[in-house]
């Protein structure tokens, strides 16, 4: 499913709001199951800045290869090295292990513009992962 307390966008990544402006960002469930096994993670480096919507890595997979889009406008201040051995954690746990960086935001506000777990479920057609 998808949890409650995180905030979704249209391009499929999630943030969970953290102590101090952090957001941490990752793929969400629907996401990686449209992509299937997850074969190759590309983050930025702590320090690079992110902007809304704008591509902040890639995701590659047995299927396809995508842009990673940031759900806000910020500084990387950590990046999930075990993804770099290990992509395969964004399949088995999208919402824990699997997360991608955290960011310093830069302007809270734009957490409006992102949408809750029930509005992202309906604009992926109810589609809830098994």
């Amino acid at each position: 499913m998808y949890p409650t307390e995180l905030k979704y966008n249209h391009e499929h990544t999630w943030l969970k709001l953290e102590g101090d402006n952090l957001g941490r960002v990752g793929i969400t469930d629907f996401a990686q199951e449209q992509l299937k096994t997850v074969v190759f993670v590309e983050l930025p480096d702590v320090g690079t800045e992110t902007a809304y919507l704008e591509p902040f890595g890639l995701i590659e997979s047995v299927k396809a290869t995508n842009d990673l889009y940031s759900p806000a406008t910020g500084e990387v201040v950590e990046v999930n090295q075990d993804l770099a051995n290990e992509p395969g954690l964004v399949n088995q746990d999208p919402y824990g292990k699997g997360w991608m960086i955290v960011i310093r935001l830069k302007n809270p506000a734009e957490l409006d513009l992102l949408v809750s777990a029930e509005a992202y479920q309906a604009t992926i057609g109810g589609k809830a992962a098994e």
